[in-house]
């Protein structure tokens, strides 16, 4: 496949207000963006993961490193470079308030050195894909969230750049919006083969949209695979067990001894475990227990895990030695 965006080895340190330290926001971060992907880009609040948006984007100067578009090293050829590029910022940052929905589509293709006329088509076909005909007149900030956002992403697009990169899309749009929103970027790289950077708090929108993910946690990747290749490593060893008497307290102490990620209900009438396996032979480690004092299981079910619990579980560094192993 061909790799239409390259960040290879990106430092970047800003010094305190006070004093002459350097905090280190972003440490040596590589990683490629193939064409025609869905690459989600992830991080807990002060990761370094906007840092890194913002380096993409052009608004940021690296300390070190380099990124690439389009094999273009935007540190040599940076107006070229982002010409391939259009990004979405988080609030909406990217459209004029006090213009129309119309006039900012206008606006923003002038921007690009396209003439009205020329792009006069293709925003009619934006105004009918995104739902926006009825509101072509009316001023931005008089517009919902959704309907914003859904300019926003209609802007990007009319640029025809090749990579979108977007910065929380559905963030305070409703649910059905949001939905329409991710119908509309699947279609993008569907139809037009466009390649998407998207980074969200939205984990659904993860799990649902992109091909794979890159997780930034204290200012280095931590995770850089497959979303269904993480979903897959921490489903396997999770398990919600009913037993049909409760632990002892000896058993209770073995659990503690051999096992550190659990949760165990005693309270109800039949008590419920859930447990996470670092290896899926340790079940035999976990029946061994219940052996002890002849405890009933009634049920053992793979517990449902989603997105978050898989992000949640990496930024908390557990089972990182396999997940390293995954990437």
């Amino acid at each position: 496949m061909e790799t239409i965006v390259d960040v290879n080895h990106l430092n970047k340190s800003y010094k305190m207000r006070r004093g002459k330290e350097h905090i280190q926001a972003v440490n040596d971060v590589s990683f490629k963006v193939q064409k025609g992907e869905i690459l989600g880009l992830l991080g807990p609040n002060g990761a370094g993961k906007t840092t890194t948006i913002k380096m993409i984007c052009g608004l940021l100067i690296p300390d070190s490193g380099s990124i690439s578009i389009k094999g273009m090293d935007l540190s040599k050829n940076k107006l070229q470079g982002l010409q391939h590029i259009s990004a979405v910022l988080e609030g909406n940052r990217n459209l004029y308030w006090r213009l129309t929905v119309r006039e900012n589509l206008e606006y923003f293709a002038g921007n690009r050195g396209k003439s009205r006329k020329e792009v006069y088509g293709r925003i009619e076909e934006l105004l009918e894909q995104f739902n926006l005909k009825g509101k072509e007149h009316e001023l931005v900030n008089r517009l919902s969230r959704g309907m914003q956002q859904k300019l926003a992403i209609a802007v990007a697009l009319l640029a025809d750049s090749e990579v979108i990169l977007l910065d929380e899309p559905t963030l305070g749009i409703d649910i059905e919006t949001g939905y329409e929103v991710r119908q509309i970027l699947r279609d993008i790289v569907e139809k037009s083969n466009r390649t998407i950077i998207l980074s969200s708090h939205d984990m659904d929108v993860i799990q649902d949209l992109c091909d794979r993910t890159v997780i930034i946690n204290h200012g280095q990747i931590v995770v850089d695979d497959k979303v269904e290749n993480l979903m897959r490593l921490f489903a396997v060893r999770s398990y919600t067990i009913t037993l049909g008497q409760p632990l002892t307290d000896q058993q209770e102490i073995l659990l503690q001894q051999e096992f550190s990620h659990y949760q165990y209900s005693a309270d109800r009438i039949e008590p419920i475990l859930e447990i996470d396996l670092a290896k899926s032979e340790n079940i035999y480690k976990l029946f061994d227990i219940f052996k002890k004092e002849n405890t009933p299981v009634e049920t053992i079910d793979r517990s449902t895990i989603n997105f978050e619990q898989v992000f949640m579980k990496i930024v908390k560094g557990e089972n990182g030695h396999e997940l390293a192993s995954s990437s």
